[in-house]
């Protein structure tokens, strides 16, 4: 039986969900998505990260305008607003198990081994989590609610590309497939 086999695939399977992120969603199952055309977008009343909030109404915009929204000041059908939340969470320790096996000559051997990494300079990164909800502004109603979150050590250019990715990614999911 080859064990290197079924162990490798373990660990790319944990590599590959590590890495991976899905948007959560939730929705007002009796609710007629079809007949939103117009939307407008609502500010928080207290936005701790202003230049975060301002890149999240940037790329909301830009994913409802692709899904063919219209802006509309005077008749919008539904608001969509937004929250974010920032925790630090420490970097990794690095530490790592290997398990390898091989031969030399006519013997062969199996060997174990374990590295711990040092994280150099901050030792926490942070995680920025959006939540984007869709109101229905005739009942003033929650109808749809979308999460999702990245990692970020600093702010700037690829903070906004997070940003706006992230904010895009939860977007694919409204209006939710009947």
């Amino acid at each position: 039986m080859n064990l290197k086999s079924p162990l490798l695939l373990l660990l790319l399977c944990l590599g590959i969900t590590a890495c991976s992120s899905k948007s959560n969603q939730d929705y007002d199952l009796n609710y007629d998505f079809s007949q939103l055309k117009q939307y407008q977008i609502q500010t928080p009343q207290s936005v701790a990260d202003p230049l975060s909030g301002g890149r999240i109404e940037t790329a909301i915009d830009a994913a409802l305008m692709e899904k063919g929204y219209v802006k509309s000041a005077e008749a919008p059908q539904f608001a969509a607003t937004y929250a974010i939340g920032v925790q630090e969470k420490p970097k990794s320790s690095g530490m790592s198990i290997g398990l390898g096996g091989g031969s030399w000559g006519k013997s062969g051997g199996v060997g174990v081994g374990t590295s711990v990494g040092v994280p150099l300079g901050s030792s926490s990164t942070k995680i920025e989590t959006i939540q984007i909800d869709i109101i229905d502004i005739s009942s003033n109603k929650l109808i749809w609610r979308g999460t999702d979150k990245f990692e970020f050590d600093e702010g700037g250019e690829d903070k906004a590309e997070d940003t706006q990715e992230t904010v895009k990614k939860i977007l694919a999911n409204f209006p939710p497939e009947p």
